[in-house]
């Protein structure tokens, strides 16, 4: 039974197999089943509460950290749109969050109104809800250090509030429950000067853009680092700089951010990493660990 066949009404927009390559970094993968963008947080809950709970769900930010392998993703995928992209302060240190929200929404308004902390948030294309589920982090910062508490909506409709030992959070990980969508989080930082603020994510800004090819077609950092060591080092040393599968590409400007470089299938991509983690392990004995999500079906399932 697909999902089209159980689905509830709903408040909000739902598209049958929606194409899902437009919206994610790489551009390329298949479709979602369907594709629901809810009106609000009682749009989204009621839907789950009365949605088959043999349906999967899956909730999609800007795509940026994400493989949508070829065959598409069944079930239902949930975009948060711009309802759920507000940002508002709540006191001298702390924003509240929509789970739609940009990285660079976030830290520009905690710019705005003074709180420091969170610039790093700027280097991240990601969403608030990515950032929560991920332990997202950059330049020596991380989701853990600035999380107070997140909203969350169950597979099952329920709602419910999640503190950061709640997630137990690890290295790009956590322990959110299976299917949740992350719909806010309340984010705490210090006080700061805006034009201090402006001046370290203009630094993050320029760091990136000397370093990442941030105008490819990418999913951003492929692998975790195998603390200590840093995964393009290890990449590097093992010759895979520039390696090419299908139109799929190890970026030779950063050799832990792979390409699409134009016609490249997800399969092109996975397997592009598969070979990349393979080539490694026998250079040097190091299993590189995902850390882009890798999600749906290929195409010969």
């Amino acid at each position: 039974m697909s999902a089209a066949d159980t689905l509830p009404a709903v408040r909000g927009k739902l598209t049958p197999n929606a194409p899902l390559a437009p919206l994610v970094w790489f551009k390329a993968g298949g479709a979602a089943e369907t594709l629901f963008e809810p009106a609000d947080v009682d749009a989204l809950a009621d839907f789950l509460r009365e949605l088959d709970p043999a349906v999967p769900v899956m909730g999609l930010g800007l795509g940026s950290n994400l493989i949508i392998r070829d065959g598409g993703v069944p079930g239902v995928v949930v975009r948060l749109g711009k309802p759920f992209a507000r940002v508002t302060k709540l006191d001298e240190t702390t924003l509240q969050c929509g789970g739609g929200a940009s990285g660079i929404l976030v830290s520009s308004t905690a710019r705005d109104c003074g709180i420091g902390g969170l610039e790093f948030l700027r280097s991240i294309p990601g969403t608030v809800g990515g950032f929560v589920k991920m332990n997202g982090g950059a330049y020596g910062r991380e989701t853990a250090d600035i999380l107070v508490s997140c909203d969350v909506v169950l597979r099952s409709g329920d709602r419910r509030t999640l503190s950061p030992a709640d997630l137990a959070y690890t290295y790009r990980h956590s322990a959110l429950p299976d299917q949740a969508i992350v719909v806010s989080a309340t984010f705490r930082g210090h006080v700061a000067e805006p034009d201090a603020i402006q001046a370290e994510m203009d630094r993050i800004a320029a760091s990136r853009e000397a370093s990442q090819p941030l105008r490819s077609k990418t999913g951003g950092s492929t692998f975790k680092n195998p603390l200590p060591k840093k995964a393009w080092e290890v990449i590097d040393a093992a010759g895979c700089r520039g390696l090419t599968i299908g139109g799929a590409q190890v970026s030779e400007k950063h050799c832990n951010f792979l390409l699409n470089l134009g016609s490249a299938t997800s399969a092109d991509i996975e397997n592009l990493g598969e070979e990349v983690r393979r080539r490694v392990r026998e250079h040097s004995g190091t299993e590189l660990e995902w850390e882009i999500q890798r999600v749906g079906v290929s195409e010969r399932e």
